[in-house]
């Protein structure tokens, strides 16, 4: 019956706490930060959770897609207001374990309660939102070259589904539903040499 929170556990990523400065999205963009990569620690226990068939009480996109994760299957926290919390709503306490292997993350959701029924979790893509390209002008001169500032990518509309399948029934639920922006493609004019 517990509720296990990400922040309440893992506390504020500062420089006195041992983190280091690393890309964190911030309003869309990349910036440096410390703690940056703790989403991928909490989108990888989102998903032991998820898995494990743990209730999920609070859960946030990011802003765009994270390349680490299926889309709709992202767990974004900042401290200290956006957090994934889940609950225990097994009949058995719950023991999070978590590891580095090499260069892979492992969470694993251990409990004394075998379930008589398996877990799938699926994202089902509803729409692709093309991205737009956005013309920078420079300075008008002679010759003139482009340069891509930034390469943009697609938004998504994505329904994240979990199925509860025992050897008597199964039963689908919807868990998220989520829309990601495209990123638009900006190209910059700039005056030849």
């Amino acid at each position: 019956g517990a509720t296990f929170s990400f922040l309440k556990a893992v506390g504020p990523w500062t420089a006195d706490m041992g983190y280091e400065k690393a890309p964190v999205s911030y309003d869309g963009e990349l910036v440096e930060s410390w703690g940056g990569g703790v989403c991928q620690t909490s989108t990888t226990l989102y998903n032991a959770a998820l898995l494990a068939g743990l209730e999920i009480v609070e859960r946030h996109r990011h802003h765009w897609p994270a390349r680490y994760a299926p889309v709709g299957r992202d767990a974004a926290v900042a401290y200290n207001d956006i957090d994934l919390r889940f609950r225990n709503n097994l009949p058995a306490p719950v023991r999070i374990i978590g590891e580095i292997k090499g260069e892979n993350m492992v969470i694993r959701a251990l409990s004394t309660h075998d379930p008589a029924y398996s877990v799938k979790v699926e994202s089902d893509t509803r729409s692709v939102i093309l991205p737009s390209e956005v013309i920078q002008q420079g300075d008008i001169g002679g010759s003139r070259r482009l340069k891509v500032i930034n390469r943009g990518h697609p938004g998504f509309q994505v329904a994240t589904y979990r199925t509860f399948t025992s050897p008597h029934s199964t039963r689908r639920e919807l868990v998220s539903e989520d829309r990601y922006p495209a990123m638009n493609r900006v190209v910059r004019i700039d005056p030849g040499q």
